[in-house]
């Protein structure tokens, strides 16, 4: 059995009891019964991944995967595939948009090569290249099954690793230019849709590189034929490895009764194929907000996911993420902090 066979099979359900217990607490304190609305969902689903009733976020963790896409070659993105590299170095010396917002929210970060066409030497960078970029899907399968499981079962050490230093909870993160057309395709083969109506601006097409994008994607798909009962079979084809090496982050989470953060259009491309992979995972994610790619609430809507902002974001790299584990954090403190109607001497309602 590999890495992530095991990962698969350690999967179970949120603990109902802990979510019942919670919901007494929630229901015990000082405000009308579910007054507080998605913050009391956050609480019960906290409480039935993490099996406490009053549930604790500690060491918060961003892990950043980063690939590079060969579908570039057919003019899919406003941006050159050399940006890829440098944004990546920008994260690792702190000046990006998630690192602004990971400071602010008190969470590390973790960035992780797993398919860069280009080499970088930094110390806090994480080696795990599966191969330099995917193929370009326009003419061929974007990688070999065997190099996605692979991606996967990186991203799923990359996570365990993170889980076993203390961290309580992950958020996911992504680079890669070209990786919203390899999204779109994803979803569009998942969902059955045509690549027209799920596919996005990105970085910021006009109409015509948009048009073309979206007849590159229904070039790729019907070159590929890739098989949606089949979620290796969509990922190996039309996939990208930061999508791979991010369901293996979500995976791991789930294995190990970790709450994880699931960030924009890229990242939620990640859950579908975790939730297609193990549908119990879905349980552990929680949806940070809903981007301007169209295809994203989409793909939260087939996931039943429901997201807490909407800041008319497509940034990616886990800013999404990041703004959500301060209300995600807030949360967490308000079985433990807020007096009940009996310490309180308040009288119920009716």
């Amino acid at each position: 059995m590999n890495l992530l066979e095991k990962t698969l099979a350690s999967i179970s359900d949120i603990d109902a009891n802990a979510v019942d217990l919670a919901q007494e607490r929630l229901d015990s304190l000082t405000k009308p019964p579910g007054s507080l609305g998605v913050l009391e969902d956050i609480v019960k689903q906290l409480a039935g991944i993490t099996g406490q009733s009053i549930p604790e976020i500690g060491k918060k963790t961003v892990i950043i995967m980063a690939a590079d896409h060969g579908v570039v070659e057919e003019g899919v993105s406003a941006f050159p595939q050399e940006v890829t590299p440098q944004m990546v170095m920008n994260f690792l010396n702190g000046g990006a948009a998630i690192n602004v917002l990971a400071r602010h929210a008190g969470a590390d970060i973790t960035c992780c090569d797993i398919g860069m066409v280009s080499d970088i030497e930094h110390p806090m960078l994480i080696m795990k290249k599966i191969r330099r970029g995917t193929a370009n899907m326009a003419t061929g399968p974007a990688m070999e099954r065997k190099e996605a499981i692979a991606a996967i079962e990186a991203g799923i050490e990359v996570a365990y690793k993170e889980i076993d230093k203390g961290s309580t909870i992950l958020a996911t993160g992504e680079m890669g230019i070209g990786n919203t057309t390899a999204s779109s395709a994803i979803l569009a083969a998942f969902s059955r849709r045509n690549a027209s109506e799920v596919v996005g601006r990105g970085t910021g097409l006009d109409n015509k590189a948009l048009a073309l994008k979206a007849t590159v994607i229904e070039k790729a798909l019907d070159i590929n034929k890739p098989n949606p009962d089949d979620p290796l079979d969509v990922l190996h084809k039309v996939g990208g490895l930061e999508i791979a090496g991010l369901a293996g982050v979500i995976l791991a989470a789930a294995s190990r009764k970790v709450p994880v953060v699931i960030d924009g259009f890229i990242s939620t491309a990640a859950a579908l194929v975790a939730g297609r992979l193990e549908p119990k995972s879905v349980q552990y994610m929680i949806a940070s907000h809903v981007s301007e790619e169209p295809g994203h609430k989409m793909m939260l809507d087939i996931l039943g996911l429901h997201p807490m902002l909407y800041m008319r974001m497509r940034l990616g790299e886990g800013t999404g993420a990041v703004l959500a584990l301060n209300i995600i954090e807030a949360a967490a403190h308000i079985p433990a902090e807020m007096a009940t109607f009996e310490s309180a001497g308040v009288s119920r309602g009716l």
